[in-house]
């Protein structure tokens, strides 16, 4: 069954003219103030292809010229590939796909403790992930703290390639685990060449602000590049902070950053699918903490949608994550508000829209359910009202007439499942029925509906024959039994 193509594009909170002003400050930007790019190579390649390089300060300023062609040269579109049939997400233009992300250090578990994060997260929340059917992809959401850093690249991609089909992204931690990664992806997708060919793994490194590339990063981005493999060069400027206070000001930063990231991966290999990569958030400027849910988050990740459409480019971007503590009031309006304005705009690739609590320090297992249903809600508003003769129901209106029911007509049997939207977690029923089933609320009932997920069983993702091949390779990788470390059958409140 093929996955339904959902776009938006209907919201815009910039003007045409706005969008040509933030366009026109970044370029000054990048010509005028420039860019410090710590990796010499890089320094090299951009100077090489006509950027003016100050090897003094490793400062590389681009010319109009250079970030244009960088821009055409960039796929406008790409499908990051599945591996079971209606898993396939195509990224571009205005179509929406949602998923998950984030690098939380800490879990909110079945049991409600708050722990830090282990592998077996990882496998749990990505078999979670896999029968969602609203999260188009899987992002790493978690670091386990029970692996050691220097196999946590091939731990991670390794247990997101067993327990889900959906594509699979994740950052980097070292040169080698990126080799590494890239290696097991290619045995289970039997060469090289036909993961280049159809890929299912991506990977995303940083751009740190204001305007400046690690060397460590910048390495990351280069290899990646070669390979040809999807890839986000995250930015993450703070209102306020590492970027202007003004909205405006942070767009113009967070896009000359950006656009930085096409520039260099269409530099290494023209045709990377790279995604104009952006995370901007603001700060609540009294307590000086990092905001994720703010509304000034969603409105911002709105407008970067926007820009990217003018680039004609795959947009990358972060909403539906919460700073709320817990599945509660806040984290589900905040979560919705945020993610509804990125959908309604027309974002392309939609990551921590699940499980993400306290500003994506937390991932939840319940909140995965809960967002489940709100994402479903954004994506129910993309589709909107479907007007023909049939719907228009003019000969049904008729035949009932005044004073009649429409409950019996075969009509609304037709269409009584796909005109209304049924989210899993909330409770429809009346207050005596909701009295009798335990007076649950949205918390309690996404925590046994993951329960119930996660004791299902399935047919293995990677065929044992390939497992074993992977594992002999790489002895390091851990075994994570389905449910351990945590209680499923309890799944107590």
């Amino acid at each position: 069954m093929e996955k339904p193509i959902y776009e938006g594009g209907g919201y815009n909170v910039l003007t045409e003219k706005e969008i040509s002003q933030v366009h026109e400050t970044s370029i000054k930007v990048l010509q005028n103030v420039g860019f410090e790019i710590n990796y010499l190579p890089a320094l090299e390649l951009l100077e090489k292809n006509g950027a003016k390089v100050d090897y003094d300060q490793n400062r590389v300023y681009v010319s109009r010229e250079l970030i244009s062609r960088c821009i055409k040269q960039a796929p406008a579109e790409f499908v990051f590939y599945g591996r079971r049939e209606g898993r396939d997400i195509t990224v571009g233009g205005k179509k929406v796909n949602f998923g998950s992300g984030g690098l939380a250090l800490y879990v909110l578990d079945l049991e409600r403790n708050k722990r830090p994060g282990e592998i077996h997260d990882v496998a749990e929340l990505a078999r979670l992930a896999d029968r969602l059917e609203y999260l188009d992809f899987f992002i790493n959401p978690l670091y386990p703290h029970d692996i050691n850093i220097e196999t946590v690249d091939i731990n991670t991609k390794y247990q997101a390639l067993s327990n889900t089909s959906k594509p699979v992204m994740g950052g980097i931690f070292s040169k080698q685990g990126l080799e590494d990664s890239i290696k097991i992806a290619s045995i289970i997708a039997g060469g090289l060449e036909n993961l280049q060919r159809r890929p299912f793994i991506g990977f995303i490194s940083s751009i740190s602000s204001p305007l400046k590339l690690g060397a460590e990063h910048a390495d990351y981005i280069m290899e990646v590049a070669r390979y040809g493999l999807p890839l986000a060069t995250s930015t993450a400027p703070a209102a306020g902070a590492t970027a202007p206070v003004t909205l405006a000001g942070t767009l113009v930063q967070q896009n000359a950053e950006a656009l930085m990231g096409v520039i260099l991966t269409q530099l290494v290999n023209p045709g990377t699918p790279v995604f104009y990569s952006a995370v901007p958030i603001t700060m609540d400027m009294r307590t000086m903490s990092f905001l994720m849910g703010s509304i000034e988050s969603g409105l911002m990740n709105a407008a970067i949608t926007q820009m990217a459409h003018y680039y004609r480019l795959p947009c990358y971007l972060t909403v539906g994550t919460t700073d709320s503590k817990l599945p509660d009031a806040q984290a589900a309006h905040e979560g919705a508000t945020t993610a509804m304005l990125a959908a309604l705009a027309g974002g392309n690739y939609i990551h921590e829209a699940f499980g993400m609590l306290d500003g994506a320090l937390t991932v939840s297992y319940a909140q995965y359910i809960i967002d489940n249903d709100i994402v479903g809600s954004c994506l129910r508003t993309l589709r909107g009202i479907e007007i023909n003769q049939d719907t228009l129901a003019y000969d049904i209106i008729a035949r009932v007439g005044p004073g009649g029911n429409y409950l019996s007509e075969e009509h609304t049997v037709r269409y009584m499942r796909t005109e209304s939207y049924a989210p899993r977690a909330s409770d429809r029923q009346s207050y005596q029925r909701w009295i009798d089933a335990g007076s649950k609320d949205s918390w309690k009932r996404a925590e046994e509906l993951a329960v119930q997920i996660l004791n299902e069983t399935s047919d293995p993702i990677i065929p044992p024959e390939v497992d074993a091949k992977v594992r002999s390779e790489f002895p390091d990788l851990v075994t994570v039994e389905q449910g351990e470390g945590l209680h499923w059958e309890t799944g107590s409140g």
